[in-house]
Order: C-alpha cells, then structure tokens, then sequence
C-alpha cells in the first residue's frame, strides 16, 4: 500500500478556542478555505470541532482525538484500501471538496481515513552547521541566527503515538493490511513504524498499554531544524505554556524534541531533523530506558547574561 503519511489529524474539544489558540500559537496558521482547519507549510494540519459533533467518528473513551487521516499515492491505493479493509469491516466512502475519503476503523478502536496526498510540496532549506573538514553549508555572510525573527512555522504534520490495549493486534493490522514496515523497537513496549510510501523513520509509534489508557500519547509536526525547536519552544513557554519532556534529542529516529502539556487530552511534541530509512535499513530492538530513549536531555531556563558582581550561571541550577 502506497500510504505517504499523515495528513490530518481531527479532534472533538470541549473548548474550540482553547484549542485553535494553542495550536496557534505552536506556530499553525487558519485555513483560508476551511474554518475548522489549522494548517503547517505544507498543507497538513489538524481540525478542532465540538466535542457532540454528531458527524465525529467515536474513539475510545477520554480520547479527543476523532480520527487520523493519512495520504496516499494515488486512486489505485485508496481503492486498494478500500478493497482490503472492507473483507472484514465497515468501509465508507466520504465525498469531499477536495476528492474523497476511504474511512474505516483499525483494530485498536481509532477511526482512520485515506484520502490521494495533498500534501503540497516544500522548497525550502532545513538548518544546516558548518564544521571544520566539511564542505562550506552556510555560506559567507549568512547568518546562523536573525536576532528579532518573526513567527516560526511547523513544516509538516510528522507522527502519532498510540497507547493500544492489544499490542501485537495493532500492530499486525498496520503491517499486514496496511503496509507499514516495523523501523526499531523498544522491547515490551512496542513498534516503530513507518508506511511503504514514506522514508520517515516514523509515522505511527505504538505503546502497549491498559485499556483504561488508550487513547493518543502526542502527535508532533516537523520544523526546520533544532534552532527552531529551541526558538519556537522558548516563545511557547513565554506565552504560558507547560513544557513536559525536553528540549533533547532522541536515539530511535534521532528527532530533536520537545514535548509540551495541552488541552487536547495528549502532549504535544516539535520535533527535527529525522531520520530517513528505505527498505535496505534493519530495524534495531532494545529494552526502553532513559539512556536508550534519549541522546541527551537539556534543562530550558530563563535567558541569562554574565557580568561584574553576578553569580556564575551554575549558581542559578
């Protein structure tokens, strides 16, 4: 199945406003065409409707999140999955303004959709370093950092993590019916993965867990490199966000990260810099802990300045 990845994700909210603004202030932008749309540069985003919203998929109980919509290919594939989904499940064919949906449930519980990519293309660089012995990447007189930057802006809609009560249920549906390629590991907890049309480390990541949790654990957009997942996230704790995990760099998929508290009954994460994989890669396996989850973790603080008289910044842990 040729699934290149999430396209939307849509939630039924308590609060629209409260949800809009936060992701507003992540760094999405409203749609010009659709009034329950926020979107990220490339055209992916997330929509927000009331929680009674009678047109809403169900999802497992305390879970906002209503639905996952992913693109593929072409029209071959979305009749594919309609075709393989539809042996054993209800399938429903959804007309739409910009071409229809194929939408089905997995076998967690969480309502998916497909839907041909519009995910429209990017031309733009990502953050690059120079480095003594390499070829130049940033050229003379272009500067690393703009003081006084203005709004940063996610690039794309990048993965999903779900708690699922029936681990390798969920994950047999994904490979087996859906394509999806097992990328890394962590043993006991659950798979990495990534779909066939994609060489993103990662579009869905499963955690095994009770069926009291299950619901989504974050989802996360990609941005242009670690500067602006530092930037970005200092700019969301100053509007009066909580930050929950990071910022820090990941081993499996090596994503800088950084993850926040939110009113959507899940974290938020930015993330960058990605690992890419094709199908020559061998997936890695290992007990989770905190030194295989994480490169290194770093500790955010109010911005500081040395001077005559002052502590040495140590002093202020």
């Amino acid at each position: 199945m040729n699934i290149t990845g999430l396209e939307t994700l849509v939630f039924g909210v308590a609060n629209l406003a409260e949800a809009r603004q936060y992701m507003i202030d992540y760094g999405l932008e409203p749609s010009a065409t659709h009034p329950a749309r926020l979107e990220a540069l490339d055209g992916t985003g997330v929509e927000f409707y009331a929680q009674d919203d009678a047109s809403l998929p169900p999802a497992p109980k305390g879970c906002q999140m209503r639905l996952a919509v992913m693109g593929v290919a072409d029209e071959a594939t979305l009749n594919a999955i309609a075709e393989e989904l539809g042996k054993d499940r209800p399938v429903v064919r959804v007309d739409g303004p910009n071409g229809g949906r194929v939408q089905s449930v997995d076998d967690a519980g969480f309502a998916i959709a497909f839907q041909v990519s519009r995910r429209q293309p990017l031309h733009l660089l990502g953050e690059v370093s120079n480095a003594p012995g390499s070829p130049i990447q940033r050229v003379p007189n272009q500067l690393g950092v703009v003081k006084g930057r203005g709004r940063i802006q996610p690039r794309g809609l990048s993965h999903l993590v779900y708690f699922v009560p029936d681990l390798a249920k969920a994950e047999r549906f994904y490979v087996e019916r859906l394509g999806f390629r097992v990328t890394d590991r962590f043993e006991g907890v659950g798979p990495f993965m990534q779909p066939a049309g994609a060489l993103d480390h990662h579009s869905h990541f499963l955690i095994g867990a009770p069926a009291f949790m299950q619901g989504v654990e974050h989802f996360t957009f990609h941005f242009g490199g670690p500067t602006e997942v530092i930037q970005n996230g200092n700019r969301f704790i100053e509007a009066g966000y909580q930050a929950f995990w990071g910022p820090g760099r990941h081993i499996f998929g090596s994503n800088w990260f950084w993850y926040f508290n939110s009113p959507l009954g899940c974290h938020v994460e930015m993330d960058a810099d990605m690992d890419l994989h094709d199908n020559s890669w061998t997936p890695r396996s290992c007990p989770i802990s905190a030194d295989a989850s994480q490169a290194f973790l770093l500790r955010r603080r109010d911005a500081w300045m040395p001077g005559p008289g002052t502590p040495h910044e140590g002093d202020y842990a």
